[in-house]
């Protein structure tokens, strides 16, 4: 092994120990202002304190934790985390921020791929056209199918090749927070706002057939529709659900 770079061992429980701590931040069992004990730590995941130091900068690159002079490493308060992280978006996804997070996130979609399906449909090339509507084309076949893992492979290839097709490299770099967040309907099984439906896929469909058709005004109605859609099922479905 190569002097300074750590085992296969090590990464293997540095990524443990990120994955764990950076939970427990998010889902407030670490609250803000608590100081992380690294000697403790380190005998409860049976890591050297290279290992350690090492999960802490993670975390604090992703503005979870910050060392302090004299008192150690803090626990910071959500203000602080990267919000945008997919990371981030996993461990909210995963605990009792979820509903909180999709209500942040589609918002946010529902202000961002509108324009950049408008977009999407001037600039898209041949390429990128015929990768949004095979990746529509999927979902309705996985919808009807009940092939719930395709429906999602397929909507992620969907959005990410919308983002990206809007030639706006801002909005492309988007494609990785949506992604994020779809994928954490993986683990969430708690509501239906996480289920595929038939309905879903053929309105993709039609946005795929209006960004093909380069049909800007249409494109953008119809993304906004499917958004928004979205956004008031999962609305309904957090009332519901009390929170």
């Amino acid at each position: 092994m190569t002097p300074g770079l750590p085992s296969s061992r090590d990464r293997g429980l540095h990524g443990q120990v990120v994955d764990v701590l950076g939970q427990e931040v998010v889902d407030g069992r670490l609250v803000p202002g608590s100081i992380l004990n690294l000697d403790q730590l380190a005998v409860r995941f049976s890591v050297s304190r290279s290992v350690l130091r090492e999960a802490v900068r993670v975390l604090q690159s992703l503005g979870l934790v910050e060392p302090r002079q004299r008192t150690g490493t803090q626990v910071q308060p959500r203000s602080s985390w990267d919000l945008m992280s997919p990371q981030v978006i996993l461990w909210r996804g995963r605990g009792p921020e979820y509903f909180t997070q999709m209500r942040e996130l589609l918002e946010l979609r529902l202000g961002l791929e509108p324009v950049a399906a408008r977009l999407a449909a001037r600039a898209m090339d041949p390429l990128q056209a015929s990768l949004v509507q095979e990746a529509a084309r999927t979902m309705v076949e996985a919808g009807r199918s009940g092939d719930g893992h395709r429906y999602l492979e397929a909507d992620v290839a969907f959005h990410t090749a919308l983002l990206h097709g809007s030639g706006n490299a801002v909005l492309g770099h988007f494609a990785t927070q949506v992604e994020a967040l779809l994928r954490t309907r993986v683990e969430e099984k708690r509501f239906t706002i996480t289920d595929w439906t038939p309905t879903a896929a053929e309105a993709h469909l039609a946005l795929a057939d209006s960004l093909v058709a380069g049909d800007a005004e249409a494109s953008f109605s119809r993304c906004w529709h499917l958004i928004e859609t979205t956004v008031d099922e999962f609305v309904r479905e957090s009332e519901a659900a009390g929170r």
